[in-house]
């Protein structure tokens, strides 16, 4: 077995965990490099990002490692896009250790956030595999982009919630918004696809679950060139608290035929009024909204 450079952009909040420090040492004493670089304040994630790039020959770095949760991921990823040309990949492989409340997009894959030597093992010996991500207006996203109802809930979430119940946060503020809800009036289309009228909530699936856990397009390949829509029409409003009850509680396999489904390289959004987007937690307002996947734009080591 090869050895490995892994260069690890680390949320400062997990700088100290014992278990962060236990991993980073299992991965060295079997024969890898690791080295560490923590962020401190805003920017410094995407700062640390472009410093890997274009350190990555002179450092030798194979592998660039985001530790922290789906928005570390998602700045990594962004700034790489933005950074390098359309048809050129990153000079290294890309991983995750999953350190966030959610870990939605290294749950969806198969990891286990709860064993973060396995994760990091991963990064260090696994396979790297073509991986896809999307782009909303141009902004790059490698999970999942939500919008109405559930994107509300993950952006408006108090962190010191998810502290203390973790994913479980993201339900209980749900089940308190039900007075609040409005649908959203939109045209979609596609690929040979339309539909049109009031939705609660859409997903634009790369990964598989969003918001704390939620399968909401349990289908989604990472490599296939193509995005997983979801779309949750707007039901009557007496129905509304059910719903969105088997919706938190079940994911979409709680609402089966409810569910408008759909796989595209691209579509388009017309809304009637600015819709609020989640590109992996990270918002967007806009009215018209262009997305599509980019297949195989990164490596990445995973299960």
């Amino acid at each position: 077995m090869s050895q490995s450079h892994l260069r690890l952009i680390l949320n400062g909040k997990a700088a100290q965990r014992e278990d962060v420090r236990a991993a980073v040492g299992k991965v060295r004493d079997a024969g890898h490099e690791v080295s560490v670089r923590v962020t401190w304040e805003d920017g410094d994630t995407e700062r640390l990002t472009r410093e890997a790039l274009a350190r990555a020959a002179e450092d030798g770095i194979d592998c660039l490692v985001a530790g922290g949760g789906d928005g570390t991921v998602n700045a990594l990823v962004a700034t790489l896009h933005a950074e390098l040309p359309k048809d050129e990949k990153p000079p290294f492989s890309l991983a995750v250790l999953p350190l966030g409340t959610a870990n939605d997009f290294a749950a969806g894959m198969g990891m286990n956030p709860r064993d973060l030597a396995a994760c990091l093992k991963i990064a260090a010996e696994a396979e790297a595999k073509p991986t896809d991500i999307g782009l909303v207006n141009g902004r790059a996203f490698i999970n999942m982009a939500t919008g109405g109802f559930g994107a509300g809930v993950t952006t408006e979430t108090d962190p010191r919630l998810k502290n203390t119940l973790g994913g479980a946060a993201y339900l209980f503020t749900g089940l308190n918004r039900f007075a609040e809800l409005d649908a959203c009036e939109g045209r979609i289309e596609g690929d040979g696809f339309s539909w049109e009228g009031p939705f609660l909530a859409l997903a634009i699936g790369n990964g598989r679950q969003a918001g704390g856990g939620f399968q909401l397009c349990p289908d989604a390949d990472l490599n296939d060139g193509k995005l997983d829509l979801s779309i949750i029409p707007a039901p009557q409003a007496a129905d509304v608290p059910d719903i969105l009850g088997r919706l938190l509680q079940g994911g979409l396999e709680g609402l089966r035929g409810a569910v408008v489904k759909k796989q595209l390289a691209e579509l388009t959004i017309h809304a009637d009024q600015p819709l609020q987007i989640n590109l992996d937690g990270e918002p967007l307002h806009a009215a018209d909204i262009e997305v599509k996947a980019l297949q195989g734009r990164i490596d990445m080591r995973r299960p």
